[in-house]
């Protein structure tokens, strides 16, 4: 989190202020949502938009950039004030949930750069100094990403799904299986258990694999993330596989077709394909390590 603030919270939402009433008034901090370009339609979509406690969006431009800034309370967004939010689940959905519906809009019209979550800084002279300080580095990934979007593929396995599938017909279905003892049964279901989960997260990691390898050609880039887990986790079955791609804008339907189907036939495991959303795993500098 950028933290370059001071000054107590405002009670209430945040007031219709002019450039110069903002400059002076560090009641209020700027919080930034993403960087594009000037001169785009971000200074058309921005007045549409609403940002944290309902304030509106506006374009603070430097150096042929344009950043998305909203003014927010100065001591709620502090360093100290942010963090109690962060620790709230309730208040930490409401940041992110707006923040990305404010990220998002602008980027169905404009390339725009993400910025993290809970970027504040102390007034828009301070988002200024950052846009000239970082210029040459927000130019580079901007062009990178200019005609791209970004896909997300999940891949799950679900052993207990696996385990209801029924069982491959018998080759001599009128012929009775030889009694078994309850106890010898029971381990035999405990064994076929055993494999049915070992089997399930073998074919899940070779889906995973073949996804990568179906990727290439279609994707410029591809970032791993950690599996989600817990409520994070969309769905039955455990996430084993969670990975963004930035894909060329004219290619995302090619990309989708590549994948659809992948796990038909599969007991246990399915692939998920979200998006395309804005390039928020890509809005940092790019490591040789992360190329497809």
């Amino acid at each position: 989190m950028t933290s370059h603030l001071q000054g107590a919270a405002s009670p209430g939402q945040p007031r219709r202020l002019s450039t110069e009433q903002r400059e002076s008034d560090h009641s209020w901090s700027s919080y930034v949502y993403a960087i594009g370009r000037a001169g785009t339609d971000l200074d058309a979509i921005a007045p549409r938009l609403t940002g944290l406690r309902d304030g509106r969006v506006r374009t603070v431009t430097a150096g042929g950039l344009a950043a998305l800034v909203s003014s927010v309370p100065a001591g709620a967004f502090s360093a100290e004030g942010m963090k109690a939010q962060l620790e709230n689940l309730t208040e930490l959905e409401q940041i992110a949930r707006t923040h990305h519906t404010v990220v998002e809009a602008a980027h169905t019209g404009a390339t725009v750069l993400p910025m993290r979550l809970a970027t504040v800084y102390l007034d828009d002279a301070r988002v200024r100094a950052m846009l000239r300080e970082r210029g040459a580095e927000f130019d580079a990934l901007l062009s990178r990403l200019e005609g791209h979007a970004e896909l997300g593929v999940k891949v799950y396995a679900d052993p207990r799904a696996a385990a209801a599938d029924p069982p491959p017909a018998a080759d001599d279905p009128d012929r009775a299986a030889p009694p078994v003892s309850p106890g010898r049964a029971y381990l035999q279901q405990r064994r076929a258990q055993r494999q049915t989960q070992r089997d399930a997260y073998r074919a899940a990691g070779a889906l995973a694999d073949e996804v990568r390898g179906r990727a290439t050609g279609l994707a410029r880039d591809r970032v791993t993330h950690r599996p989600q887990q817990g409520e994070l986790a969309a769905g039955a079955g455990e996430n084993i596989a969670n990975e963004a791609y930035l894909v060329p804008v004219d290619r995302l339907r090619e990309f989708r077709r590549a994948l659809a189907g992948l796990a038909d036939g599969v007991p246990g495991v399915r692939i998920e394909v979200t998006g395309p959303w804005a390039p928020y795993s890509f809005a940092t500098p790019p490591a040789e390590s992360r190329s497809v």
